[in-house]
C-alpha cells in the first residue's frame, strides 16, 4: 500500500489530536518524586497500556489512584479542558460516577513538567475507579439501557459546560469524518477499502449536509465500553465512567454513536440489537431530536470506520502502541460488515419502534 504521508487534513488532525508521533515514556522514579513532593502519595506504581500518554495504577496500600502524564505534543489547555469537564460534573451532578481529579498539597489540579525542548507535560492523579469494564462483561437489554441512559445524564450535565479550548481539533470528531477519505488508501485489504467506500457515501448523503445546524454541546467522546465500568450486581449497573480525554464541543448525536459503533456486530444475527437498547437508555434522560435520529446509525458506522482505519495507519508508525490498538479494534471490518447487511431505514425504524415502546 501506499507509505506516504496522508494527504494535508488529515494530518493536520493527527498532530492536533497527538497522534501523529511516539515519544519516550516518562521514568517511573521521576513520577514517584512528582508524587510524593506534590500529592504527598507513595506507593507502587503499575505502568497501563493506552491510546498516547503515560498512566500509571498508584497502589498506596489504603486508596488506589489514576496517575497520568499527558504527551509531550498535546497542549497543556487541552488538558485543562478535560479536568475542567470533570470538576463541572462533580459540582453540578455530583451523583454520577464520573472520575474525579486530587488536588495537589499546593491546591493545584495538576503538576507541569517542564521538558528541555521547551514543551511541558502534565501530571494528575485522578481516582481508581473500581469495576470491571463493560467490554469484558455480557450485558442484557436492561443493562445495555442502563448504560445508554448514563450518557444521557452525563450529556445532560454537560449541556451549560464552556471552556476555552473545547472547540479543540481532534481526528475522532465526527465533523472530520468526510476530509479523511484518503485515509482508505493505506488499508491493506481490498474488500476492507469497498467497505470503507460506501460508509462515506452513506456519511456525505445523510450527514455531511446537516453538519451546520446539528445541536452541538461538549460531550464524552469517547463513551466506549472500555470506559464504563459496571458491576452487575447492582441496580444502577454502571459504577464508573472514566477517560474524558477525547471532550470537545461537536454534535451531541455523534455522543451515543461512539457506544454504538463498540455494539455493533456483537450479535451476529442481529447486529443492530445491543444498539436499540443502548439508545432506548440514552433517550430516556437525553431524548434525541427526531430530525437527528435518523443520522445516527450512518455515524455509528463513520465511528467504526474511522477507527478500523486510524488503526491501520497508527499501528505501523507508532509500534509501541500497537498491542493496546489492534486490541481496541481486532473485530471492526467484521462488524462493519455486519452492520451494513441490514439497510440504515430498517435500522431507523427499529430505533423509533424502540423509542414508542419505551414507557
Amino acid at each position: 500500500m501506499n507509505a506516504s504521508p496522508p494527504a494535508r487534513i488529515a494530518q493536520q488532525l493527527f498532530d492536533e489530536s497527538g497522534l501523529a508521533s511516539s515519544h519516550e515514556p516518562i521514568e517511573t522514579n521521576v513520577v514517584d518524586a512528582l508524587l510524593a513532593r506534590h500529592y504527598r502519595l507513595g506507593g507502587h506504581l503499575e505502568r497501563l497500556a493506552t491510546e498516547k500518554d503515560d498512566t500509571f495504577r498508584l497502589r498506596t496500600g489504603a486508596d488506589d489512584h489514576l496517575v497520568k502524564v499527558s504527551p509531550p505534543d498535546e497542549p497543556v489547555a487541552v488538558v485543562a479542558l478535560q479536568t475542567a469537564v470533570m470538576r463541572h460534573l462533580e459540582t453540578e451532578a455530583p451523583h454520577l460516577p464520573t472520575q474525579r481529579v486530587k488536588k495537589t498539597v499546593e491546591g493545584a489540579d495538576n503538576v507541569p513538567i517542564a521538558l528541555e525542548d521547551g514543551r511541558v507535560r502534565v501530571l494528575r492523579v485522578l481516582d481508581f475507579v473500581e469495576g470491571a469494564v463493560l467490554a469484558r462483561t455480557n450485558p442484557d437489554p436492561t443493562q445495555l439501557a442502563k448504560a445508554g441512559q448514563m450518557l444521557g445524564r452525563v450529556d445532560m450535565a454537560l449541556r451549560s459546560f464552556r471552556h476555552p479550548a473545547d472547540e479543540r481539533r481532534l481526528v475522532w470528531d465526527l465533523r472530520h469524518f468526510h476530509q479523511l477519505r484518503e485515509l482508505i488508501e493505506y488499508t491493506p485489504d481490498a474488500a476492507h477499502r469497498r467497505l470503507a467506500q460506501e460508509v462515506f457515501r452513506l456519511f456525505d448523503e445523510a450527514v455531511v449536509p446537516r453538519l451546520g445546524d446539528l445541536e452541538t454541546q461538549v460531550i464524552h467522546g469517547d463513551y466506549s465500553p472500555y470506559n464504563v465500568l459496571v458491576d452487575p450486581r447492582t441496580d444502577s449497573f454502571v459504577t464508573g465512567v472514566i477517560d474524558f480525554g477525547d471532550s470537545m464541543r461537536s454534535a451531541l448525536i455523534f455522543d451515543p454513536a461512539v457506544s454504538l459503533a463498540n455494539l455493533l456486530g456483537r450479535t451476529p444475527r442481529d447486529p443492530w440489537h445491543e444498539a436499540y437498547d443502548f439508545v432506548a437508555g440514552y433517550e430516556r434522560a437525553r431524548p434525541i431530536k427526531d430530525t437527528e435520529l435518523p443520522l445516527l446509525p450512518v455515524a455509528a458506522l463513520a465511528r467504526l470506520t474511522l477507527r478500523a482505519l486510524v488503526t491501520h495507519w497508527r499501528a505501523e508508525r507508532v509500534p509501541d502502541r500497537r498491542e493496546y490498538l489492534l486490541e481496541h479494534a481486532g473485530d471492526d471490518w467484521v462488524n462493519v460488515e455486519r452492520a451494513m447487511s441490514v439497510a440504515m431505514r430498517e435500522v431507523v425504524d427499529r430505533l423509533l419502534s424502540t423509542r414508542r415502546d419505551t414507557p
